[in-house]
């Protein structure tokens, strides 16, 4: 029986977003194949593991979950992958992994931090590795390598924080020369946190000043005008993708907000959000297949390919789109490199339920860790037998 990992959890402010999907995730996987090990990040950054991390009730109250788990860290020892006891006198193995399945959400987990990591110890993990969930975290450079490769995105102006405070009125002269009304997002941020809308140049100023409050890069685009949102997941690898079925979820606001997401009623028609353990995850309404033309809908896949190949990306990523309805205009919003409930209410109309959904993640993320174990990593070399260090700081070395 496999041994799989799943951490969660993470110093982010989609913290709780990832609890969510985590024990979600960890009730669908096929117990007869996998057996579970809950890794659960604290906004602390320690790391705990134990049983009662798979129920929902266990996280009523976040500042008691440490003294209901173990302290650990994972590590590789005798080329094992383990979770040693961190605390204590004797700091024993506590259980061995096989995969990580890591589930996490935002700056500081998502973007390439846990999986750079996971590298590093080299245990095989599933979904994106680091290079490709950076550029899935970062709004900006995402859309300079996603333009390199022909996929549409909206125009949009970027900056530090620091030039805004040190060139506010320059800055805000290029987003007049834009045109309002214009959408506000802190560059490394997920599930719609920090993201409003400015319609005119009163609101410009303290929705900034807002968005700055959670990333140091902020990115100004155009609204689309006419819109409509909808969502395309991939699962697979480069050399393998399948596209989901295309959906769409509704709102009474100008955008998806994170109330919409995880917390809101929603607003027009179509079928509530995807169930997680008896209760909902996502009150927004949704509907798959999504409305859309023969035309909007080919693009939308051939993007959905595209994008997941120049990424680099591998497991479930979920592509947004931005639709102008009158026009047919298509555009790529963003990719979630780890979606909320791993995007599996895309597939499932397709006939792929969820547990198979995971199964094929955790399938792929084997078979990629296999090909690379066969590519050369290192290399024997006489470099440091002909380095005079020992002489102080401006030792040799003599080039062969």
């Amino acid at each position: 029986m496999l041994k799989v990992g799943v951490i969660f959890g993470g110093e982010s402010v989609e913290h709780e977003v990832s609890i969510i999907t985590a024990v979600q995730a960890m009730s669908f996987l096929d117990k007869s194949k996998y057996k579970i090990i809950p890794i659960y990040i604290g906004k602390d950054r320690n790391w705990y593991t134990g049983e009662c991390l798979k129920e929902m009730e266990t996280y009523k109250d976040l500042s008691i979950v440490p003294n209901m788990t173990k302290e650990v860290t994972l590590t590789r020892k005798d080329n094992e992958f383990v979770l040693q006891k961190k605390n204590g006198l004797f700091k024993g193995v506590l259980e061995t992994i096989d995969i990580a399945f890591p589930i996490v959400h935002g700056k500081g987990v998502e973007d390439g931090s846990l999986a750079g990591y996971l590298e590093t110890i080299g245990i095989p993990f599933v979904g994106p590795n680091t290079l490709s969930a950076a550029l899935g975290q970062d709004k900006i450079i995402q859309k300079e390598v996603m333009k390199a490769e022909g996929v549409n995105v909206v125009d949009y102006i970027w900056f530090y924080d620091f030039e805004y405070k040190e060139s506010e009125e320059k800055i805000l002269a290029k987003i007049k020369k834009f045109g309002y009304p214009v959408i506000v997002k802190p560059a490394s941020l997920g599930s719609s946190v920090g993201i409003e809308i400015a319609k005119s140049e009163k609101d410009i100023t303290r929705i900034i000043e807002e968005a700055i409050k959670y990333d140091e890069k902020i990115i100004v685009e155009k609204v689309i005008e006419n819109l409509q949102e909808v969502d395309c997941a991939v699962v697979g690898s480069p050399s393998s993708v399948e596209c989901s079925l295309i959906g769409e979820m509704f709102t009474d606001n100008d955008f998806l907000t994170f109330e919409d997401k995880y917390i809101g009623e929603g607003g027009k028609g179509g079928k509530k959000g995807p169930a997680k353990n008896g209760g909902k995850l996502s009150l927004s309404t949704l509907k798959i297949p999504a409305e859309i033309s023969k035309e909007a809908e080919e693009k939308i896949y051939d993007y959905s390919k595209k994008a997941y190949r120049a990424l680099n990306l591998s497991g479930v990523t979920r592509f947004d789109f931005l639709v102008n309805k009158k026009t047919k205009e298509v555009y790529v919003n963003e990719p979630n490199t780890i979606p909320g409930c791993l995007a599996f209410f895309f597939f499932t109309p397709k006939g792929k339920k969820y547990p198979k959904l995971l199964d094929d993640m955790i399938t792929t993320a084997i078979k990629e860790y296999k090909n690379k174990l066969r590519k050369t990593t290192s290399f024997e070399s006489n470099v440091l037998s002909t380095y005079n260090g020992s002489k102080g700081a401006k030792g040799k070395m003599k080039m062969q």
